[in-house]
């Protein structure tokens, strides 16, 4: 496990129409010290993004408007020139889900409700991937 002082150097965007799940995922992440932006749909998603560069981005797959698939998509386009990972939410685990996470480009997924202790420790995990500049 990292520092918090380490951990303050991670972005994290948390993406779920979900207020209530993106907001608490959002707060259990920032306790524990990550530096992490919230939002409840893809086009706020993508402003964010733009701006703030996350390392980690964890998407609902199923969003009205833009869904995660294609958000995903859109992320990639946006980092070409710098690595982010991305994690799909999904309450589906089956072949079909797995090969349409894989299909969207995602790195991971977790299944829905997601453990606090499990999305800390992926996180934390996921940081020997994530090379942003702070």
């Amino acid at each position: 496990m990292h520092t918090l002082e380490e951990r303050a150097h991670l972005r994290v965007l948390c993406v779920d129409d979900n207020h209530d799940l993106a907001d608490s995922e959002g707060l259990l992440l920032q306790i524990v010290g990550f530096e992490v932006r919230v939002c409840y749909d893809g086009a706020t998603a993508l402003q964010i993004a733009e701006s703030f560069q996350p390392c980690v981005c964890l998407l609902d797959l199923n969003m009205p408007g833009m869904d995660g698939d294609e958000l995903a998509t859109r992320l990639r386009e946006l980092s070409k020139s710098r690595p982010m990972v991305l994690v799909a939410l999904t309450a589906r685990g089956d072949d079909a889900s797995c090969t349409r996470i894989e299909s969207a480009g995602f790195d991971m997924h977790l299944l829905k409700p997601v453990n606090p202790h499990q999305l800390v420790e992926v996180v934390d995990r996921l940081w020997a991937t994530c090379y942003c500049s702070l």
